[in-house]
């Protein structure tokens, strides 16, 4: 096994207590990674590492060509490591090499030299003396001391779109992965100290949620915590972050809906949905899990998507040839599986999958599945089950299947399928959803935001929104007339004027 430590002030050093824990292949169920275990004393010695970059200025008030010039250093090297890099993705994860050397990594490249170029790009509401004596403008200043929690999905995507923003801002941060693939992570902070990277400005801690990533929430020291996870994480940091009116991103759970209507090219909907539902063995919170198809194409619909799953394959995430790999843990497969059950004991209809692939005898693999005559209300239709799963139901009218895609209590993204441009518009604005693709499923740009409503939650990834979302706005009004008694002085001291 690799050994894995933590990154501090600039250093890799082993967690406090010498304590350690083992990460496993999820293809191959064998232990690979050894990695440090922070305690709760290495999440102090962060975050003050943290506090004193930030406060002496090492990084926030470095001119913006330079702070600039570190960043895309960072962004060079990611890809001058992308070999090893992709090669521990797929080993901790399970993730194909294909979906994190062409997909992955590329993205997260483009993201750090996006925020790069963000970062020079100042916007602010004009200078003015609006009331006629004070001059005003604004300022955008960085939040301070950012914790970052990642999640296991997309363990360097994330990571990146946590640290590019927040650094680009000019805060400091700790980072802390999920737990079971922490490896990534980990591996950014000696490449940012190679890009240049002040040491105590990017700090990156592993070990389990419930104790380190609680601290961090509760610290009085950190400003902000941005999370992607599920919905009852969300919560749970809401709860902890609200004795300290904490400053919350929250990037939560999905149950996207991919609306089919009769005027789609057919071919193409099956397709794309297919992949916007296998992607990543269908652990992405954007992925297209429910699908609402017009009863005249509902029957071609579901023999097109039965076909294309049939296609995916699935095997060593280290082949270029492998389409799907396992999901993340045993865990997770038996959610997967309970859902699916389930649903079947309920009365929904098994069209593929619901099993371990029979070819593949080890590794937390499970085949795409198809459930079709389920209910709106079920859970496998309103929950979030995060598995290479699809339901499909049929709607007879616009209004019936917007209000089934709408029918859930998450709103992150959602897609449509039209010729028909008036149509398509009309439906990206009646969907609640932070999202709306149309004739696609799943393509994402740094330049627009990512981000949900209702139970998916707030705060944006990616764009220019998330750049804003890590600064504070500071209002600076100045009194040009150097006059001792000003003409609303009255209304405190001294008598109404004549």
């Amino acid at each position: 096994m690799q050994s894995l430590l933590l990154w501090i002030n600039g250093k890799a050093v082993p967690g406090s207590e010498h304590q350690t824990f083992v990460v496993t292949n999820p293809a191959t169920e064998e232990p690979v990674y050894e990695v440090a275990e922070a305690s709760l004393s290495d999440v102090e010695t962060a975050v003050q590492a943290a506090k004193t970059a930030f406060h002496d200025g090492r990084w926030s008030k470095l001119p913006l060509s330079e702070r600039q010039m570190h960043l895309l250093r960072f962004a060079d090297l990611l890809e001058a490591n992308q070999d090893k890099i992709v090669e521990a993705e797929a080993r901790q994860s399970g993730k194909p090499v294909k979906l994190v050397r062409y997909s992955d990594l590329p993205f997260s490249i483009d993201n750090l030299r996006y925020f790069a170029g963000q970062l020079r790009n100042l916007e602010g509401q004009a200078q003015s003396e609006y009331n006629g004596a004070h001059s005003s403008w604004i300022r955008r200043e960085p939040v301070g001391v950012v914790a970052g929690i990642a999640p296991w999905n997309y363990p360097v995507m994330m990571a990146v779109w946590k640290l590019a923003p927040a650094l680009a801002a000019g805060n400091t941060m700790i980072l802390k992965p999920a737990s079971i693939t922490p490896v990534t992570a980990l591996m950014l902070g000696s490449i940012a100290k190679e890009a240049g990277i002040p040491d105590g400005v990017l700090n990156i801690i592993a070990g389990p949620g419930r104790t380190i990533g609680q601290a961090l929430v509760q610290h009085p020291d950190v400003a902000m915590i941005s999370l992607t996870g599920d919905t009852a994480t969300g919560r749970q940091i809401m709860s902890a972050g609200a004795s300290r009116v904490k400053r919350l991103h929250l990037e939560l759970g999905g149950k996207a809906p991919a609306i089919v209507l009769n005027d789609a090219n057919l071919e193409a909907a099956i397709r794309g949905v297919a992949v916007g539902s296998l992607v990543n063995s269908g652990q992405d919170c954007t992925a297209a899990t429910r699908v609402y198809v017009h009863r005249s194409r509902y029957q071609d619909f579901l023999d097109g998507v039965v076909q294309a799953y049939r296609e995916a394959r699935l095997g060593d995430p280290l082949s270029l040839s492998t389409d799907l790999g396992p999901v993340v843990s045993q865990a997770q497969w038996q959610k997967i599986d309970g859902y699916v059950k389930n649903a079947v004991k309920m009365g929904g209809k098994l069209l593929l999958g619901g099993e371990r692939p029979p070819h593949l005898s080890r590794g937390h693999y499970y085949a795409p599945t198809i459930i079709t005559q389920v209910e709106q209300h079920w859970p496998i239709v309103q929950e979030e089950v995060f598995g290479p799963v699809l339901v499909v139901l049929p709607f007879n009218t616009d209004a019936e299947a917007l209000a089934l895609a709408n029918d859930v209590d998450y709103g992150l993204a959602s897609s449509v399928w039209t010729e028909n441009l008036r149509r398509g518009l009309y439906f990206s604005r009646e969907l609640a959803f932070g999202e709306v693709w149309l004739n696609d499923h799943l393509p994402l740009t740094s330049e627009m935001p990512h981000g949900g409503v209702k139970q998916s939650g707030f705060g944006h990834d990616l764009s220019r929104y998330s750049l804003d979302e890590y600064t504070t706005v500071k209002h600076v009004m100045a009194d040009l007339n150097n006059e001792t008694v000003k003409g609303w002085h009255f209304t405190i001291l001294g008598d109404v004027p004549e």
